[in-house]
């Protein structure tokens, strides 16, 4: 029977446990702001090298937001659906905790690299020059782009997409959470489990795809943005939760604290047993001392016969 530990009763014991990792989460948010701020590396892109950056700019089919929400939200929802059935604050909190570092680290990650690369985007093109003209650098050769600032900066943050990887780093945890909770490993080959489970890669996999459907990033940006988010969600949550084929339905600081509390009650047991023990020593000894003196006496009278 599994024992209940509410956000009332041990709620506040567990943030103040891991009020450090929070402070490093606002953190790793404020880095993330700042990255996302800056200009990126703009690559060289000359006249020869429009070939593949020609392609339409238009409205992207998932906005950023959306993509947000349910890669990261939509789980964290259906963790607290899972503390209401359960009452486990340590599953709810190292869940949560765990996918919002697994979000926030890969989005540092990608925007850290997008400012570093300056890859252009298929789009670059219409971007760079909105009314279709192009123009170079006499001397270098380079474009001299024209269009507005804000999308002629966002044109150089291709590689590697940050859709991707955040879609990745939150359905990738959530798989990984959904495995153990199911039991998705428990050897009697219950391939509904195996689909539910792969069904939230499925959703990272059409985020991806959508975005190359979008002209917004080459095959390549997806793929490597796939990649870093589904490395990052894994460590992430193998740092809480055991593998799914162990005892991967809770993290490991359940089992920590059960086995505090089973130790803690065995050694309580102990002084409750002593007295019992005194007392049956006490009364064996009372019994040892009749039985002897009944002895005597015995032989006192064998004696007085005799005598």
């Amino acid at each position: 029977m599994m024992v209940c530990y509410t956000i009332k009763s041990h709620g506040g014991r567990v943030a103040r446990t891991h009020k450090l990792d929070w402070l490093v989460l606002l953190l790793l948010v404020v880095i993330d702001l700042y990255l996302d701020s800056l200009e990126p590396f703009h690559r060289f892109v000359g006249e020869g090298m429009m070939t593949d950056l020609k392609y339409p700019y238009r409205d992207e089919t998932i906005p950023f937001r959306i993509v947000q929400i349910v890669a990261v939200l939509f789980p964290i929802a259906v963790f607290f659906m899972f503390y209401i059935c359960n009452r486990n604050v340590y599953d709810l909190h190292h869940s949560t905790l765990g996918i919002l570092f697994s979000a926030l680290i890969t989005g540092v990650v990608t925007d850290l690299i997008k400012v570093a690369v300056g890859r252009p985007r298929p789009s670059f093109f219409w971007r760079c020059f909105p009314d279709g003209k192009a123009v170079f650098d006499a001397i270098t050769n380079d474009v001299v782009c024209h269009g507005d600032e804000e999308i002629i900066k966002e044109g150089y943050k291709s590689f590697p997409s940050g859709h991707t990887s955040w879609a990745f780093a939150g359905f990738g945890f959530f798989a990984w959470y959904l495995s153990g909770k199911i039991k998705v490993f428990d050897r009697r080959g219950h391939i509904g489990k195996l689909c539910l489970v792969l069904f939230p890669l499925l959703l990272a996999a059409f985020v991806g795809v959508s975005r190359v459907d979008d002209y917004r990033h080459h095959w390549q940006d997806v793929f490597a943005g796939g990649l870093l988010g589904i490395i990052v969600s894994s460590t992430c949550y193998l740092l809480l939760f055991p593998f799914p084929h162990e005892s991967g339905w809770a993290p490991h600081a359940y089992f920590e604290i059960m086995g505090r509390t089973e130790g803690s009650s065995t050694e309580d047991s102990l002084p409750m047993l002593q007295p019992q023990f005194k007392s049956a020593n006490a009364s064996g000894s009372q019994d040892s001392n009749l039985q002897f003196e009944l002895l005597e006496a015995g032989r006192r009278f064998e004696k007085g016969k005799m005598g």
